[in-house]
């Protein structure tokens, strides 16, 4: 992989860097490149893939060991580290908005999930920071919810008649 450039160097970090020294290079790096800040601009969202992958690598102690022995040939297919099949754009993002989750999310796939996720019928506009988005945030709210009257099913009419 002759194309791609040395991780540690795209972050502008030393071999030695310790994982608070990575956290605040990629997070300068990624808020100067993300794609919402550079609408358009083909490099940034260029630049802004390569530091996400460098530091979904650098950042997992046992991929940043492979790369640090093998290179870029630990995770290219049969490469002699135990990372294999690519960058998986789901652990980035996953990385952001707090856990795994699926990139045609995101993006809409088109895949249809087989059945409702819980709470999917309830919505609330919360604002938060441009930081906050990109580097994760937890937020308390009070969600007000109604519950359907037992006895009419909130129709509003009397057992057995029709509204």
């Amino acid at each position: 992989m002759a194309d791609k450039r040395d991780f540690y160097e795209l972050l502008g970090v030393g071999r030695d860097a310790n994982d608070d020294q990575l956290k605040k290079a990629y997070r300068k790096m990624a808020k100067q490149y993300h794609p919402d800040a550079n609408p358009g601009n083909k490099e940034a969202e260029a630049k802004f893939k390569e530091i996400s992958e460098a530091y979904s690598v650098l950042s997992d102690s046992s991929k940043r060991k492979s790369y640090d022995q093998f290179g870029h040939a630990a995770f290219e297919q049969g490469g002699g580290g135990g990372y294999h099949g690519g960058m998986d754009m789901g652990d980035i993002f996953g990385s952001f908005f707090g856990g795994a989750m699926d990139i045609g999310d995101l993006f809409g796939s088109g895949r249809s999930r087989p059945r409702p996720r819980r709470g999917a019928d309830l919505q609330m506009r919360v604002n938060i920071k441009f930081e906050e988005a990109v580097f994760g945030t937890t937020k308390e709210v009070q969600l007000q919810t109604y519950e359907a009257c037992p006895t009419c099913n909130g129709s509003g009419s009397k057992p057995g008649t029709y509204p």
